[in-house]
């Protein structure tokens, strides 16, 4: 079985359960059915999501996550993800400076040729001292 899959559906069953709701495909069907405008969902199409079986579209996973009052992207990959992605900016805003800022600036405004090479000799050196 597919771990995404089935994390996703451990996520989805405990937001049912955090609503007070059966997490069964009746309760699902009849529940997203209601606030989903396009084509209905079949029982053993909601089947499917709550066994792991298949992800919702990204369309379906917005009226799923507005329901059950969670973040889209926290229903479709969990806390995980964004604490990662929390952390790299955190360290992202905390390391760099006024100068390093400075320096970002001005390789921005840099022609797309010179870009590449500037992003070449900076590689260059972390590949060196990732040797040393």
């Amino acid at each position: 079985m597919n771990p995404t899959k089935q994390a996703f559906a451990e996520r989805l069953i405990a937001a049912m359960q955090a609503l007070g709701l059966e997490p069964k495909p009746a309760v699902l069907e009849r529940e997203f059915n209601q606030r989903y405008w396009g084509k209905a969902m079949t029982l053993h199409g909601v089947r499917r999501w709550l066994r792991g079986e298949t992800l919702p579209s990204h369309e379906k996973l917005l009226v799923l996550a507005e329901w059950l009052r969670v973040q889209p992207q926290e229903l479709r990959d969990g806390p995980e993800v964004e604490a990662r992605i929390r952390k790299a900016k955190a360290r992202w805003d905390e390391g760099v400076g006024y100068t390093e800022r400075e320096v970002f600036e001005a390789f921005l405004s840099l022609p797309a040729p010179q870009k590449k090479i500037v992003c070449e000799v900076i590689l260059a050196f972390a590949k060196a001292q990732q040797l040393q």
